[in-house]
């Protein structure tokens, strides 16, 4: 997904747990330490990935985040900034980004239909969803084999946020 924040595009993109951020050409690990919904806050450990090895260093910060639906706003160090998304999937298709299925909106979890390890068919559906009080089937996109489920019955889920990863 790119992202602009003031006029600079960020490109971010899953990886397992945790995003891989492209800024200007530099990449950088965005590891996520803890989130708390309820207060749209969320710890974030940043690693410079061109940086050799052995001189990485990783720098801890704070992040709040609020929606209106149409647009983000986050607030780093007392400074808040909007996010404008400028590429990726329109909103409310289903997608398959980078193994990961993801909420084609917010919403409630309703029922966890597969766990870690579980062989999927394509087409099965892996959990259903409520939004805007429609039930939505997520289904798997390819066969594959669950490495991971990050969501459990009950949880209240943001659009995009990834769900299921099938590999």
């Amino acid at each position: 997904m790119k992202t602009t924040f003031n006029t600079q595009t960020i490109e971010l993109n899953p990886s397992g747990k945790n995003y891989i951020a492209v800024i200007a050409d530099k990449k950088y690990l965005i590891e996520l330490i803890r989130v708390n919904n309820a207060q749209g806050r969320m710890d974030l450990r940043i690693t410079d990935m061109d940086a050799s090895v052995s001189v990485r260093e990783s720098v801890t910060k704070s992040a709040y985040v609020s929606s209106d639906m149409a647009k983000r706003w986050v607030t780093v160090n007392g400074q808040t900034r909007m996010l404008t998304k400028t590429s990726g999937a329109k909103q409310g298709v289903r997608h398959d980004h980078a193994g990961g299925l993801i909420a084609p909106m917010p919403g409630q979890i309703r029922s966890v239909a597969v766990s870690v390890g579980e062989a999927v068919r394509k087409g099965q559906t892996l959990l259903t969803m409520e939004a805007m009080k429609m039930e939505i089937r997520i289904q798997a996109l390819k066969d594959g084999v669950v490495k991971s489920v990050s969501v459990k019955q009950g949880q209240t889920v943001e659009r995009e946020q990834i769900l299921v990863e099938v590999e």
